[in-house]
């Protein structure tokens, strides 16, 4: 079952994408795609449903993120061996675990907002994981029960902010649009394994990223489980799960970064794909 949200900002209505790839109205029968409606049985009950018996929603509108009210955003931190060499960095002993603000949640098409006085703005593909369930010091072989679904995030940084400007990475994570999820809930009872999932990311038509889930250093399993042992995780909180090698900070000879006016594609096997511009701040 796929999932999603759309309409204007914040004024997005739930829907589903049918068989045939038609948006199907949800309102009426949920309030929105957030919280209580992703717990096991509310998810169970939306599968019950005809799709043809709900209402077909016009097929241009705008698609906002997947998941509403949203409590918490947590990322993962050089989870792919690959991408940990290309940033000069040791492959954690433990997951790094940091936060990015809610306030930096947009849809997947949406427009992307290069920071004021930003020179260093990057981006990075990664599988966004959907709590279903309220999990607290949950283990590895339970943790994927407590997942509701999957999702696409491109996790934008501002590595400047992130790594030059000292204290955690929070500030280089969060500026506004520098969240975009979507383009719709993928349920898990649809992807059979989390670990078998191809990635990419184009800017400008040129494939930067081109990894696959496999080659996470902590499985989805072992996050969800490991961060359950330091706060309880709420239905509809996500996780970004890192990102595969092909960022722009790692580029050789010479990084290279964002700017006004580019074209960024990039999707998840089975997850849908998003498209977003760049623009400057105003």
């Amino acid at each position: 079952m796929k999932l999603l949200r759309v309409g204007e900002k914040g004024r997005e209505r739930p829907a589903l994408l049918d068989a045939n790839g038609k948006l199907r109205d949800l309102t009426g029968i949920v309030d929105d795609v957030a919280g209580a409606t992703l717990l096991p049985g509310e998810l169970q009950r939306l599968r019950e449903i005809d799709p043809q018996s709900l209402p077909e929603l016009p097929s241009d509108l705008r698609i906002g993120p997947c998941v509403g009210n949203v409590g918490k955003f947590i990322c993962v931190g050089l989870n792919y061996a690959d991408h940990a060499a290309e940033s000069g960095l040791d492959v954690p002993k433990e997951p790094v675990i940091f936060m990015k603000a809610t306030s930096a949640i947009c849809g997947p098409n949406d427009d992307i907002i290069i920071p004021r006085n930003s020179r260093k703005t990057d981006w990075e593909v990664e599988l966004g994981v959907v709590i279903g369930r309220e999990a607290r010091y949950i283990d590895e072989a339970d943790a994927l029960d407590h997942v509701a679904g999957y999702c696409v995030i491109n996790d934008l940084s501002e590595r400047e902010f992130q790594i030059e400007r000292s204290g955690q990475w929070t500030k280089g994570k969060s500026a506004d649009t520098f969240g975009p999820i979507g383009p719709w809930l993928v349920t898990a009872d649809e992807i059979e394994d989390p670990q078998n999932l191809s990635m990419w990311l184009d800017v400008d038509g040129r494939r930067f990223q081109d990894g696959s889930t496999r080659t996470m250093v902590y499985g989805v399993a072992h996050v969800v489980s490991y961060i359950s042992q330091f706060m309880s995780l709420q239905p509809g909180d996500i996780i970004s799960t890192g990102t595969p090698p092909g960022v722009g900070m790692g580029v050789k000879p010479e990084p290279i970064y964002l700017r006004p006016g580019q074209d960024m594609r990039l999707g998840i096997e089975k997850l849908g794909e998003q498209r977003q511009r760049t623009v400057a701040w105003r």
